[in-house]
Order: C-alpha cells, then structure tokens, then sequence
C-alpha cells in the first residue's frame, strides 16, 4: 500500500519540475541560495507536486482504466480506493503550503496553492477532455515551478522569472505532443482529445515547430535578461539547433512516425536538464 501512494505521486515527472525549480532559486539570489530555502523549496515543490499529480489521478481515475498506459496505477489496480488517495491528496498538499509558509515566503505559499489548484480544476476538469489545446494552456500549471522558485527567494517576481516561465510554457507542448503521438490510440480510446488524436500529422508539426522556436527565443531571453556569459547563450543556441533537428526528422508519411516522435520526447527532457545546468553554472561562475 505504501508504494500505491508513492505512485499517486507520480515522482519521475516531478522529477522535471525540480529540474527548473533549482536554477530559478539561483537567479533569483544571483548566487548560491540557502540552503534552508532550497531544501524547504525543493521539498515543498514535491509534495505540491505530488498533490497535484495524486488528485489528477483520483479525477481521471475513469480514464486511467481504458488506457494501456496507464491500467497499473493504483486507482486502477484496486491497491488504494479513491476516498484513501483523496485524503492523501489533500494532507500532502497542506504539508506543502506549510512548508512553504513556514520556511520561505507568502508569495511562495501562494502560488503553490495556485499551482495545485490549476492543475487540478483548470487543466484536468476543465480542459483535458474539452480542448485539443488542453496541454498548452493546462501546461502552465508546471511552469509554476519557476514561479515558485524566484518567490521563495525574493519574494516577488521580475522579468527574468516571466522569461524562465515563458521558456517551459513553450517546452511542455511538444514534450507532451511527442509523447501523445506515441501513445496516440490510447488517448483516443479514452476519449482525450490531445493534439496528435484529433490533428494532422501537419498540423502537429507545424504547432510543435511554433512553440520550439518559441521556446528556444524565450531561452535567449533569459540569458540576456539574467545578463549571463555569452559561452551560455552559444550553448543555448547549439541546444535549440539539435532540438529543431530531432523535429525535421518528424516526416508525416515515415513509417518510424511513432519512434521518431519518442526521440523527440527523450530530447525534449535532455534540452530542459541541460539548459537549467547552464543557468545555473553561467550564474554561479560569471
């Protein structure tokens, strides 16, 4: 029972949203944060996280039943019931905000509780079985992270923190789509209308195509507004260009389609992870 509710958790996509959460925390404080506030945060951000991730499943725990993917989560498999990963949900939640509260700032707190309630109301009830759009405007809700970060360590936010948030704004549609295109008849016997169920292969691609080179924009961005080395805005750039790369090799008539697009997927966390250590690097040596 105790690995069902650390299932609910969902850790391996937190995993990501820590991966921003850091370098936030260092631009923000233009240095090396306290380690206090970046363990109460990195903390926090998880049980947040997690509490978003545990009620997504309660709400789409119908849903979770009809997909391949997704028929060994605990809901599914009767390890835990609803009304036990509710309660879960909820006590990780307040933990969270406690913490927050306790350790970082009010703006901080505030916009954990934001995060947890958009992804939940806004993005799972509200827009994931209503709108082809659903993950690029749901997918705010794991731009918070950023948010969050620059919050708990000045307690207010700045340009560069909207860059940062711009910058994963971006990223999470073709990370998302990607992965939608492998799972594409999974989320079409759910019923989820995500983009590659609903669109053309043209029209996947060219949405994918916008929101990469806008990421990569909103990447230069932040280097230039954080006023970081120029070794860190030609290692942004290079990391863009293989990214567009890995979308060229996206032909809509290819019969590897599928395998291509799961490239694309493992690329698109590979750009995040790499980019968040040049942020952090390029801020901590320049």
């Amino acid at each position: 029972m105790v690995r069902g509710y650390i299932d609910l958790m969902k850790l391996r996509v937190v995993e990501l949203l820590l991966v921003s959460t850091l370098p936030a925390l260092v631009l923000a404080q233009r240095g090396v944060p306290p380690l206090g506030v970046t363990a109460a945060t990195l903390v926090g951000g998880t049980l947040a996280a997690g509490s978003a991730n545990a009620y997504n499943m309660v709400i789409e725990s119908d849903l979770d039943r009809l997909m391949a993917r997704t028929a060994k989560r605990p809901l599914v498999t009767g390890v835990l019931k609803n009304g036990q990963a509710l309660i879960f949900a909820t006590l990780v939640g307040i933990t969270s905000l406690a913490i927050f509260w306790i350790f970082t700032t009010a703006l901080a707190t505030l916009l954990t509780f934001i995060a947890i309630a958009y992804y939940g109301l806004v993005y799972t009830m509200a827009l994931k079985r209503r709108t082809a759009q659903n993950i690029v405007w749901g997918g705010a809700a794991g731009c918070m992270p950023v948010f969050i970060g620059w919050a708990a360590i000045t307690n207010s936010l700045s340009w560069s923190a909207l860059a940062f948030f711009m910058v994963i704004f971006f990223w999470t549609p073709p990370h998302f789509w990607a992965l939608a295109i492998k799972y594409r008849d999974d989320y079409a016997a759910a019923g989820i209308p995500m983009l590659p169920v609903v669109a053309t292969k043209s029209r996947v691609r060219a949405e994918m195509w916008f929101h990469t080179v806008a990421m990569v924009i909103s990447s230069v961005v932040l280097i230039e507004l954080a006023k970081l080395p120029t070794w860190s805005l030609i290692v942004t750039v290079i990391l863009g260009a293989i990214f567009a790369y890995q979308l060229l090799q996206l032909q809509e008539n290819s019969d590897s389609y599928a395998k291509v697009a799961g490239k694309i997927f493992q690329w698109s966390i590979t750009y995040l992870s790499l980019y968040s250590i040049v942020l952090v690097i390029a801020q901590l040596v320049k």
